[in-house]
């Protein structure tokens, strides 16, 4: 089995600026997973265009097979050189993960990658070249499960600068916090969120400059069944549920909806047992039933789950309050916690029966309600760099 990563990141734009000089990518090949930070000089709009011509340019060429040597002369041809101080770079990392474990890791003037194995601090050799006048980090390694590898913007170590900091938070001493929180924390984004929220709070608030973490994990293969909705024909209940229970020991099965519950019940013979706590008065309780890991209502849960996944792909929403909600223990709380932290890909079973409580019978399926929910929910997964396929019934 191959290698599967977590990746997430957090930014911090500098305080009063619109948008944020720091720019991250994350693509992904049959082979490989591929993270780029890039770090505009200066800051706000100037900034932001060279952060992301620098990060677009690389993982196009990066994909395409091109060479360190010809992305470094690209980037340096390309960007427009300021008229004052007469550079115009956008500093940069690349972390490449390939499925078979092996790892690839190029640095150029941001604070080196965090590397934490087994709980501790691994250091990464310096193993310098010099492409066009500017010198790059190379390193070459393997990566295992549990593994965690933190790429910074020099926001970070900027942090508290001048004020409760003399010197700002050194690298070093950023390095033993994530290794603590690295400790207490099981996702990419709560590692993330972690260390931009210790920088904000460095920075009393007002970020001196842009400032991101983005976060990659070497983790487990998490796969995530989600059914919801009857099958147009109730001959295809049998297979829908068959479909929706396959899968091995580490997959995770969601129903959302309260017949696609009555359904998996009956085809499996196990009693669905529904709560009559309410947790949140705008959400219908969850239910349980052995062998599906979460049941919820339908509509209005998904409602809930893709507001909170859309807040979660905006990445500046994603504050303390935000892993507050999430942690909740409503339907649309949980389902949308699993499918953020514990889920690498994501199987749809959707089916197409009208619900006449939702919509006019009248109107094709692809105009309802349960269909525009699907259709937002898998393109809001995808965004978070997941999988997902859908099969109807």
């Amino acid at each position: 089995m191959g290698i599967t990563v977590d990746a997430a990141y957090k930014s911090l734009n500098k305080f009063n600026e619109v948008l944020c000089g720091d720019k991250v990518e994350f693509l992904q090949t049959d082979e490989s997973n591929l993270m780029i930070l890039a770090d505009g000089m200066g800051s706000g709009v100037k900034a932001n265009i060279l952060a992301t011509m620098t990060s677009k340019i690389l993982g196009t060429m990066f994909l395409n097979g091109a060479t360190l040597e010809e992305c470094v002369e690209t980037i340096v041809e390309t960007l427009p050189v300021c008229q004052v101080r007469q550079v115009a770079y956008s500093t940069f990392s690349i972390l490449q993960v390939f499925n078979s474990g092996e790892a690839y890791l190029v640095e150029f003037d941001n604070p080196s990658c965090i590397f934490i194995r087994d709980g501790s601090l691994i250091p990464i050799p310096q193993n310098t070249r010099i492409i066009r006048n500017k010198t790059i980090n190379e390193y070459r390694f393997r990566v295992k499960k549990g593994d965690a590898l933190i790429l910074l913007s020099d926001g970070t170590i900027h942090a508290g600068v001048g004020q409760l900091l003399n010197f700002g938070w050194l690298w070093e001493d950023v390095a033993a916090y994530a290794v603590k929180q690295y400790r207490l924390t099981i996702s990419a984004i709560r590692l993330a969120s972690a260390l931009t929220t210790a920088c904000d709070e460095l920075y009393q608030y007002r970020p001196g400059d842009d400032t991101t973490v983005a976060v990659m994990r070497i983790i487990d293969r998490k796969p995530v069944h989600l059914m919801t909705g009857p099958p147009k024909s109730k001959r295809d209940d049998v297979s829908m549920v068959s479909e929706f229970l396959s899968g091995d020991d580490t997959t995770k099965r969601i129903v959302c909806g309260g017949t696609s519950a009555n359904i998996v019940s009956r085809e499996t013979g196990k009693k669905l047992s529904v709560s009559l706590h309410y947790y949140d008065p705008d959400i219908p309780p969850i239910a349980t039933l052995d062998g599906v890991e979460l049941v919820t209502e339908g509509v209005l849960t998904l409602n809930r789950v893709l507001k909170l996944l859309k807040q979660f792909v905006k990445n500046q929403s994603v504050t303390e309050e935000y892993f507050k909600e999430l942690d909740k223990q409503n339907g649309g709380s949980l389902v949308a916690k699993m499918l953020i932290e514990d889920c690498t890909e994501l199987n749809l079973y959707v089916g197409m029966a009208i619900n006449s409580a939702y919509q006019n019978p009248g109107l094709p399926f692809d105009l309802g309600i349960r269909q525009n929910l699907v259709d937002q929910l898998k393109h809001a997964v995808e965004e978070m760099g997941k999988k997902v396929t859908i099969t109807y019934y």
